[in-house]
């Protein structure tokens, strides 16, 4: 299929004959030679190992890395039955001593970079960073924080957040933070469950040129959880606070509580459309294992290194790049918006801050390419997730951005805190096509039998265990929300939720969420190709679809819906030619039965389009019982389509 001008599977990028010598992968693999007398052809043979002995793959990502351990293990895998699979039982480490153990970089280095719409740049060097985060280990202690413990942070992407929570986990304590942006229900939400000892906030944060101010949610949120017994203020956009006045013995040196491998290191929530948000707690070691693969060996991360990712506290990737330093790599943080002044902002950063490594999501992409944009940044790799990145997406980066960067497509979730499929240095890189799944992750796609298939779409499932999967879910102590979640559908095996294609090179496509299938006539048509096609043409800014069952009709009814520029109508000709495209790249089944223009579409808070509570309103759900008000960025979206529901629903006067 060819989309904007690039040939899906087209070859964008090949390896240098050189790659085993000059990446970590390739140093991983002469390592593995020499030290377990294991040689391997090429990525399939490395992968197939990878996931058949678990116990000799995790054990040498452990050996390789030279996890900081107290206590060894007594083995490295204790069954591998889902749920219930236990990592590494016997060791004890901390998270944080092996992130601030910073190999590769010496205390005067930089390891933080971080810029601000609110403030000047801050810098701290790897010295500075462990100064810091031994002040605010002692002031936590000071005020009682101890292993267990919650601490929570209302608080941005900022310097005085990562070091929070460095400092929460060097006690044993559990981190938890929200975006700033989130309003009060979303937090109270989220942290009621889990109940925080201390509260960390800024009192606001400037978003463009706009000054946002959050004194009344800190308020709201303290009298709403009375477990919190202090609150300290970070004075982000008015100065002031008593940030730095979070002290305790000066003496107090910087130590590391010995923790079990699946002692919780934080708690990561789901999105909570259709309920509470899930409390999906993380451990230190698998975070850890896992954070060391995927950032050395598959982003190819290393001293000398410049790690950016454009996230918030509220979605996993901040945590993702939080890890960095574990293998040596400064990291670079940007708090704002990315779209201001121009979409030209974050690839100026770059410059600015001699990223090495540019991480950001696939719609921020194709609105650059739909801008017309052309950035040319000289970058060794560019991570794009957040939704599948169509055809046209790679080639823009290729013509756009650099000839030469690897860019990596990477899925995976807030449930495992990595990417489960993604792309690695020994691959040659296909428009469109996610180049490889990971090490050490089983993924396969299984078909309406419950068995792996090759080559045609299938239910995307992980049939071995992975240190990163969570400890558990908060409260959930008899396991069976967290089964409820991942096990209840393949007994035994994660199910995760989205439509992926594998071919036989190991390439992946995933094709939107299995919750949101579009299912006409029995063929099953993923939502991703249908909003690549929508939203090329230039008129379209966003698009949702979903497709509807009809008692008398088994091709079922399918529903278009549309955000357009400003100023614009969705007229019959700009409809005609919607499904003249859908047609012609994609096929007749994909042309919807009707178009509706709408003002906005229902997101995450993290920017997830949500096409599952449209299908629930428009099939005569309420729209409170149909998502949970504090999950979305936009709840006032959904007030159109329960409009529409209730005018199909009118009965026609005669």
């Amino acid at each position: 299929m060819t989309t904007g001008g690039v040939t899906a599977g087209t070859v964008l990028w090949e390896p240098p004959a050189d790659v085993r010598d000059t990446s970590r992968i390739g140093r991983f693999l002469t390592w593995l030679e020499s030290e377990r007398g294991l040689s391997f052809a090429g990525y399939a043979d490395l992968w197939e190992w990878s996931v058949t002995d678990l116990t000799g793959f995790w054990g040498a990502i452990w050996d390789y890395f030279e996890v900081v351990a107290h206590e060894p293990a007594t083995a490295v895998l204790s069954g591998t039955t889902m749920p219930g699979a236990r990592w590494f039982p016997g060791a004890t480490l901390n998270y944080a001593e092996n992130v601030l153990r910073m190999p590769g970089l010496a205390d005067d280095e930089p390891v933080v970079l971080a810029y601000s719409q609110t403030r000047e740049p801050v810098t701290l060097t790897a010295g500075e960073l462990r100064a810091e985060v031994r002040r605010v280990r002692a002031g936590l202690k000071a005020r009682g924080v101890g292993k267990g413990d919650r601490v929570a942070a209302y608080a941005p992407n900022i310097p005085e957040t990562y070091v929070l929570m460095l400092a929460t986990a060097s006690l044993g304590a559990i981190f938890s933070s929200c975006a700033p942006e989130f309003g009060t229900r979303s937090v109270i939400d989220r942290w009621s469950q889990i109940e925080p000892k201390v509260l960390v906030a800024t009192d606001g944060y400037r978003y463009g040129d706009k000054d946002i101010d959050r004194t009344g949610e800190i308020a709201a949120i303290r009298a709403a959880i009375p477990s919190i017994e202090h609150v300290i203020t970070i004075g982000y956009l008015r100065g002031g606070g008593d940030w730095d006045s979070l002290t305790g013995d000066e003496l107090e040196p910087l130590e590391f509580e010995a923790v079990p491998f699946d002692h919780p290191l934080y708690v990561l929530y789901s999105s909570g459309t259709t309920g509470l948000p899930k409390p999906i707690v993380h451990g230190h070691g698998g975070i850890l294992l896992e954070h060391l693969k995927i950032l050395a060996l598959h982003h190819d991360l290393g001293p000398g290194d410049r790690f950016f990712w454009f996230t918030t506290t509220g979605w996993m990737m901040w945590n993702y790049l939080a890890s960095g330093p574990a293998v040596g790599s400064a990291i670079v943080l940007f708090d704002g918006n990315p779209g201001w002044p121009s979409l030209n902002t974050l690839w100026e950063l770059a410059g600015t801050a001699g990223i090495t490594y540019f991480g950001t999501s696939a719609p921020f992409l194709l609105a650059c390419r739909k801008a017309g944009i052309t950035p040319r940044v000289s970058l060794k790799g560019l991570g794009s997730t957040g939704a599948p990145l169509p055809a046209e997406g790679w080639g823009w980066v290729y013509d756009a951005v650099s000839p030469d960067v690897q860019l990596l497509s990477l899925s995976g979730g807030t449930d495992v805190c990595t990417g489960f499929v993604g792309g690695v240095p020994l691959l040659p890189i296909r428009a469109g096509v996610i180049t490889c799944r990971s090490l050490g992750a089983r993924v396969e796609a299984y078909g309406p039998e419950g068995k792996p298939v090759l080559g045609e779409l299938g239910e995307l499932v992980i049939t071995a265990p992975m240190p990163s999967m969570p400890v558990g879910f908060w409260n959930d102590h008899d396991g069976s929300r967290y089964r409820e979640a991942y096990f209840d559908v393949f007994p035994g095996v994660w199910r995760h939720g989205d439509w992926i294609t594998i071919d036989d090179a190991g390439g992946c496509v995933i094709t939107g969420r299995s919750d949101a299938t579009l299912n006409r006539g029995g063929v099953r048509l993923g939502t991703a190709e249908f909003y690549s096609v929508v939203e090329g043409l230039p008129e379209i800014v966003d698009s949702l679809v979903v497709h509807l069952d009809k008692p008398d009709d088994p091709n079922g009814e399918l529903l278009l819906f549309v955000v357009l520029t400003e100023g614009l109508q969705l007229d019959d000709a700009l409809r005609a030619r919607i499904a003249r495209e859908l047609r012609g790249s994609l096929s007749p089944r994909h042309v919807p039965d009707a178009a509706h223009q709408v003002r906005a579409l229902p997101r995450t808070l993290s920017g997830k389009k949500l096409e599952v509570p449209v299908k629930r309103i428009l099939t005569g759900t309420p729209v409170e019982a149909a998502a949970a008000e504090g999950a979305l960025a936009n709840p006032g979206s959904l007030t159109a389509f329960a409009d529409l529901y209730a005018e199909r629903v009118r009965p026609t006067s005669a």
